[in-house]
């Protein structure tokens, strides 16, 4: 068996023998996982409850709430917990009071800023955007700073805010620090960075030599690293921006029991060994990460205020727009 399969499969029996609260029924999961992620999942969720049957309908975040906008206007919700990929829409979603208030979860020992401070949503994993730079190039940075530097001149590409939304949330979360705000950004503009598209075309780029330096969500340059491609991952001394895949429970949910008991078991050390052993850091600082990966526990996250990065976003992809001419 190869060893991700192994990790995930040793995770899944790990659960089977771990105790837990009886909970029964139908449990309807709508989230932006991978299909595979999902899968392991439910079915690491399933060995720790199985009186439990999960109906889960798996897309990309916009498509999921594209589908959930669609079930309110029709008044017949039919999720009892999402998982997706970021806290704004989730942000957005609590604002709506669409989202059941959880004040038990087992949050305890998670850094600040990972969950919903009022309990409506919680971070899950922690994808992170950091830089990533071919082993070639002369530079290696080691600070945001770096890549408006004379030497990173016209080397540098990083994904649109317009289309993906970590790249949106990292814009926030910059844009709010108070040694590079909006003024980076015009730096980065002016010395010829290149924003367009996602994540994966920044690897490729970067890792065909195309450009030396990119803005990139962790994971991807770690596991090509660990395949071979010519390409290093760092974070920031001043910190990274971070995505969490939050969790939450809608208020509408026909089986609240069952949908709380699947929080749980995300937030759970299982959960979150889970998490890791599916390529991703966990959120919890004492779980273990990946191989490739650094300890949570010495990365530093960038603040981000959810509700003011959703009141801010078509402002910001405004702004962005004129600032790199998109």
């Amino acid at each position: 068996m190869r060893p991700f399969a192994a990790s995930v499969a040793a995770a899944v029996l790990a659960l089977a023998a771990a105790p837990g609260h009886t909970v029964e029924g139908k449990l309807v999961l709508y989230t932006s996982q991978p299909n595979q992620d999902a899968q392991q999942t439910v079915d690491a969720f399933r060995a720790r409850h199985p009186q439990v049957e999960v109906e889960w309908i798996r897309d990309g975040t916009t498509k999921v709430m594209a589908k959930l906008r669609a079930e309110f206007t029709a008044g017949a919700p039919k999720p009892d917990v999402l998982l997706i990929a970021d806290s704004v829409t989730m942000e957005g979603l609590k604002r709506e009071g669409r989202l059941m208030a959880y004040p038990e979860a087992p949050t305890a020992g998670y850094p600040a800023g990972v969950h919903d401070p009022a309990h409506h949503y919680f971070g899950t994993k922690l994808l992170t955007t950091g830089i990533v730079y071919n082993t070639s190039a002369p530079l290696k940075p080691t600070s945001w700073k770096d890549l408006v530097s004379p030497q990173a001149k016209g080397l540098v590409t990083m994904p649109s805010p317009l289309t993906s939304g970590a790249a949106l949330i990292h814009l926030a979360s910059i844009t709010a620090h108070p040694d590079l705000g909006w003024a980076y950004y015009e730096q980065l503009a002016a010395n010829g960075a290149r924003a367009k598209g996602g994540n994966g075309g920044v690897l490729k780029a970067v890792a065909g030599g195309e450009k030396l330096y990119g803005v990139v969500v962790d994971f991807l340059p770690i596991r090509a690293k660990a395949k071979g491609s010519p390409v290093e991952f760092v974070f920031p001394a001043e910190g990274v921006s971070a995505i969490s895949e939050p969790v939450a429970i809608l208020s509408t949910a026909a089986n609240p029991e069952a949908a709380k008991a699947f929080v749980d078991f995300l937030l759970s050390m299982e959960g979150q060994a889970l998490a890791s052993a599916q390529g991703y850091m966990p959120a919890h600082p004492k779980a273990t990460p990946p191989e490739g990966f650094p300890d949570p526990a010495t990365v530093k996250l960038l603040p981000l205020d959810a509700e003011r990065a959703l009141a801010d976003a078509d402002a910001n992809k405004r702004r962005f727009a004129e600032v790199f001419g998109e």
